[in-house]
């Protein structure tokens, strides 16, 4: 039996200090606590390069560590070109990251970038709400959604959905 390559997820925001984290946080942690541990992948990155190398930002940290979750060793990186060769899917917090992913996107990368609630069942929430601006309420709603959506992103990938390139998780 052949072993096959890890799914790779990459998560995407502004300036990966709020939701990209708080994403790659909970989805790791949905992940290992499932039958796909040690099967996928996940990552983080920004499209603005104003916060590389600093952790989370202190709520972010805050709020994922009530919920169980320790972020505090992630850094924040800029989207670079080699990500869309690493990773199968490059799953975006809302339209405008969606929107600046694609730009960056080599042409046979597009189809593998995608909003990251709709990705994972949650269409009628499309977007991520940018928690930055706001106080504890903000960025536990967004760590509600982010939840639910890991639980979807499980649910999808235990599926097994493959596209025809052997993609995961093309519906």
């Amino acid at each position: 039996m052949a072993v096959e390559a890890p799914v790779r997820l990459l998560i995407v925001c502004l300036g990966n200090i709020c939701r990209s984290p708080m994403a790659e946080g909970v989805l790791r942690a949905r992940i290992e606590a499932s039958p796909l541990a040690g099967q996928v992948v996940v990552d983080s990155v920004g499209t603005g390069a104003w916060h590389v190398g600093q952790p989370p930002d202190p709520r972010a940290i805050a709020t994922a560590a009530r919920h169980g979750v320790d972020i505090s060793g992630q850094r924040a990186r800029q989207l670079s070109r080699d990500d869309f060769m690493r990773h199968d899917w490059l799953l975006c917090a809302d339209r405008n990251n969606l929107r600046d992913v694609r730009a960056r996107a080599p042409v046979d990368a597009h189809p593998r970038c995608a909003l990251l609630l709709e990705w994972a069942g949650m269409a009628g929430e499309a977007e991520v709400p940018d928690p930055y601006t706001g106080g504890t309420g903000e960025f536990e709603a967004v760590w509600s959604m982010l939840d639910r959506a890991a639980h979807g992103v499980v649910a999808r990938l235990q599926a097994g959905r493959r596209d025809r390139a052997g993609a995961w998780g093309n519906a």
